[in-house]
């Protein structure tokens, strides 16, 4: 299979979903003439015309409600927020309007939107760029919600989610978009809500999403090579609907489990998944379940200080060790 970076597999999936469903449509800031704030769109209007491929100005409240009402009437639009952190002004739009449509609507009215774009912090920007929202979307009945780690699963996921009915948001990490994976050529999709197994292990379960899952990779070769120990890494690639399934296979196969997230801790991801595996799984454990999320506090600017709030492989080795 061929390498190519995140950003071209996410692009691949735009260009063949527009081949496939003339109601593909991409709007955004910058998708158009400029390719993309982050190159993510790169080609794509001057291949599909601006009928197909629309800039909007910079006001996300607006044509996020504009996407959602389209949406309503048939049309499948992929959203660009520049940064999630901008879906704050568009909160209305997202959780009143496309979360509650179908349901308020008796199954009359589907709202098939995807809202996209860069969710983490890490890149420097300060603390109103630098949200990882998935706690917040996932709080939401009515909202898919995916975070995908490779480029692999970037397109697989990205084509489910603009086949999808329900709105789904699809948050990216600009620190993965240089990031080569494996890509094969031609047709393929990958369910929302199936985990995947990155590294088969025997010790304890390192459970992760997003960016968090190359991480957990990087410690689990580190504890192989220098501590003898095998960690299993399970990447949950979506957030809602969740694969509770594999968490509890995995952690009954290993007894041990830490989650391992790039959101803060307070009500986060990896709070949902503790209480998971002490509700269904207690019995099987041999240690107490931790988690290890980006130190609660705003986005720090500082480069080298932001590098330590966020989950790195040597806080993942130090808990393993104080467990296993």
């Amino acid at each position: 299979m061929p390498l190519i970076e995140y950003r071209d597999a996410l692009n691949q999936a735009f260009d063949e979903e527009m081949a496939r469903d003339e109601n593909v449509v991409l709007i955004g800031e910058e998708v158009a003439e400029y390719d993309g704030a982050y190159k993510v769109t790169r080609g794509l209007w001057k291949k599909w015309g601006s009928k197909r491929v629309m800039d909007t100005p910079i006001s996300e409240s607006a044509f996020i409600g504009m996407g959602v009402g389209a949406s309503m009437l048939g049309i499948r639009p992929v959203m660009e927020l520049m940064f999630w952190s901008f879906a704050a002004v568009a909160w209305d739009q997202i959780i009143n309007n496309a979360a509650q449509v179908r349901y308020m609507s008796g199954g009359l009215i589907n709202c098939p939107i995807v809202v996209r774009g860069p969710a983490n912090g890490g890149t420097n920007v300060g603390a109103t760029h630098s949200h990882n929202h998935e706690n917040f979307l996932a709080n939401v009945p009515g909202l898919k919600v995916v975070c995908p780690a490779t480029a692999y699963d970037a397109k697989g996921l990205m084509k489910t989610a603009i086949r999808d009915n329900d709105p789904v948001m699809f948050l990216e990490n600009t620190l993965l978009y240089g990031e080569k994976g494996e890509v094969p050529e031609g047709e393929y999709t990958i369910p929302l809500g199936k985990a995947d197994i990155k590294r088969e292990g025997a010790d304890i379960s390192l459970i992760a999403h997003g960016r968090a899952t190359l991480t957990a990779l990087h410690a689990a070769e580190l504890l192989a090579a220098e501590h003898n120990i095998s960690a299993e890494v399970i990447d949950l690639r979506s957030i809602r609907p969740l694969d509770e399934d594999a968490i509890l296979d995995s952690v009954r196969k290993t007894h041990r489990a830490i989650y391992i997230e790039e959101t803060k801790p307070f009500c986060g991801v990896g709070a949902q998944i503790v209480s998971l595996i002490q509700e269904k799984a207690f019995d099987e454990l041999d240690a107490p379940v931790l988690r290890i999320s980006s130190i609660d506090a705003p986005a720090i600017y500082s480069p080298e200080l932001e590098k330590k709030q966020l989950p790195r492989p040597i806080d993942v080795i130090n808990k393993v060790l104080g467990i296993c």
